[in-house]
């Protein structure tokens, strides 16, 4: 044991053995086990009271503003779920567009982004060309920038690219083809107000994390095995996609949940770009279900709306629980 975990009383605390050692010296007495168990315990409180809150919330018939911390339901109605279902808010839009809005662009920004950042971190791992540093370093700074700061470029850059009808009858790709400057024509197409935007714009944000994560499990994965296949024959090609993806496939499944997490819960570039109500996703819609009050707030469905929100992260999570945990930990001891 290192002197630093000596010295710490929490690290020597957690860290002894519970199970039928040898050592008995090292097993862990009985009034400990009872304090870490009422430790975990407290956080599991902790953690299922807010779940626990939303639940009870969304099964009650009443609409109005709870009075009292209900913890448990004391009726069972799905009416909000119902309501949410049929009309989500007073836009018009339904409860399907809505969720076909917010997996289209989830699923297509992860795809897409897990395509471009494995593609460069394949190149960044594996290749030596100048500047590699210098550009790492480039794609690692937007992490360090809060989201919202990257908005306004990305809003000034996409509203820059539209499809005007001129007066005159010609259609104008601009910046690349201007109206008349007093007869600007009228506007078909613009790319910030528009799903293809938000999702070009989601990209560029998720592209530095992926990029990252996926160079440091590439750089556990032995390159003799590439040295192989190409004594035996195969091309790059066939090297990148039947041996280093396969064996790269844990972590992109991280990747692409992580991803997937943070498109399907965002919100920043969809409320700040988008002003039709079709294209509206499902955190637009559970934002615009708080009203100007707190008192017109209609909580039951707001708390079913989170509910169904938050459901499909968790059945990506448990439909990808084993390619998750091995990402997470398999880079770690392979090489």
């Amino acid at each position: 044991m290192r002197s630093s975990e000596k010295g710490n009383f929490l690290v020597r605390f957690l860290n002894k053995d519970t199970a039928n050692s040898s050592n008995t010296s090292e097993q862990l007495p009985l009034w400990r086990q009872l304090v870490i168990q009422l430790l975990c315990l407290v956080i599991v409180a902790e953690v299922m009271f807010p779940i626990m809150y939303i639940v009870t919330l969304s099964l009650s018939s009443k609409s109005n503003r709870p009075s009292a911390l209900e913890l448990f339901p004391k009726e069972i109605s799905f009416v909000a779920f119902q309501q949410v279902l049929d009309r989500p808010t007073a836009n018009p839009i339904t409860f399907v567009e809505l969720l076909r809005n917010s997996f289209l662009v989830s699923i297509s920004v992860g795809l897409v982004s897990l395509l471009i950042a494995v593609s460069a971190a394949y190149a960044f791992s594996r290749f030596k060309f100048k500047l590699r540093t210098v550009l790492m370093v480039l794609v690692f700074i937007p992490l360090l920038m809060p989201a919202v700061g990257l908005s306004t470029p990305l809003f000034l850059l996409m509203n820059s690219l539209q499809v005007k009808v001129c007066t005159s009858g010609i259609t104008a790709f601009y910046p690349f083809v201007k109206c008349d400057p007093i007869n600007t024509g009228r506007v078909l197409f613009n790319l910030r107000d528009s799903l293809i935007g938000v999702g070009i714009a989601m990209v560029s944000t998720a592209l530095p994390f992926a990029v990252w994560n996926l160079k440091g499990y590439l750089d556990t994965i032995p390159k003799e095995l590439e040295e192989a296949a190409y004594i035996d024959g195969a091309d790059a090609n066939q090297t990148f996609f039947q041996i280093v993806l396969p064996l790269a496939l844990p972590q992109l499944a991280v990747t692409f949940f992580i991803g997937f997490i943070g498109h399907w819960q965002e919100f920043v570039l969809p409320w700040l770009f988008l002003t039709q109500p079709k294209d509206y996703t499902l955190a637009m819609t559970l934002y615009n279900m708080t009203g100007q009050y707190a008192n017109s707030i209609p909580w039951n469905r707001f708390a079913a709306m989170a509910i169904i929100v938050a459901l499909p992260v968790a059945l990506v999570f448990v439909a990808l629980q084993k390619q998750i945990v091995n990402g997470l930990t398999s880079g770690g001891v392979k090489g």
